[in-house]
């Protein structure tokens, strides 16, 4: 049988909301182009929803 792998998506979930972090959309409203990975993101950047700190942020695949 055939073995199935999972590719990482580079996401970030946020723990306090709802919002996840895609580097491949990126954050135009914080000037982050799209297929910037979440480990290059400025240290001055905050979640665009709650403004929590990259800190905050946990992966999600």
């Amino acid at each position: 049988m055939g073995q199935t792998t999972t590719k990482p998506t580079g996401r970030y979930q946020c723990r306090d909301c709802i919002y996840a972090y895609d580097p491949a959309v990126g954050d135009l409203k914080q000037g982050i182009s799209p297929g910037t990975p979440f480990e290059d993101l400025p240290d001055y950047w905050v979640c665009p929803v709650c403004r929590a700190s990259k800190r905050r942020f946990i992966s999600s695949g």
